[in-house]
């Protein structure tokens, strides 16, 4: 056998990084905005213009009316739950929605019935629609409705791997993890 001298040890640990919770609160709020506090701009506006523009088609494709929570679904009760947890349990989309931050923030404004700026769009914007636009919406021959909150889901979980991104900081390669090899000579 050929004698094999190994490196020690301590040349393929390297610094685990910290984890910066502010990064990542910051990438909840607005996607990429941890990651352009980090200094990591280019990443941080990627994520951002993309999932932004993914959330916002989504809110587009039906008339900016599929993120909300249903305040009037808490009438049809899940057994002994309370009414939120039945509320998600009949609208369970918002669970994803709600992980892009700021931009669903509305729909709990509206389902906790608080005060809201005296403006048509502001007025109706994360409102539940009542039943009769619902099923319109839903039944008017095409799937744009269904699309639309499709779109606006996928940006809310998306959003989840930006937040860890964030708070873990950037992923190290096996090259950031290899001792540096010296030149042979």
């Amino acid at each position: 056998m050929a004698n094999v001298q190994t490196a020690p040890m301590e040349k393929f640990s390297s610094p685990v990084p910290k984890l910066s919770l502010g990064a990542g609160l910051l990438s909840y709020l607005i996607p990429g905005l941890g990651q352009i506090s980090q200094g990591r701009t280019g990443k941080g506006l990627l994520f951002l213009i993309s999932l932004s523009a993914m959330f916002a088609y989504g809110m587009y494709l039906d008339d900016w009316r599929n993120v909300y929570l249903a305040d009037n679904l808490a009438r049809q009760r899940q057994g002994n739950w309370p009414g939120l947890a039945s509320t998600l349990y009949n609208r369970p989309q918002f669970i994803g929605q709600f992980w892009i931050g700021v931009a669903a923030w509305p729909a709990i404004w509206q389902y906790n019935h608080l005060p809201v700026p005296d403006s048509p769009f502001w007025h109706e914007f994360g409102r539940c629609p009542d039943e009769t636009v619902i099923n319109r919406l839903q039944t008017n021959g095409d799937k744009t409705w269904d699309l639309g909150w499709v779109f606006t889901v996928i940006a809310g979980v998306l959003n989840i791997l930006v937040i860890y991104d964030a708070a873990a900081g950037p992923a190290q390669g096996l090259t950031d993890l290899l001792p540096d090899k010296e030149p042979p000579g």
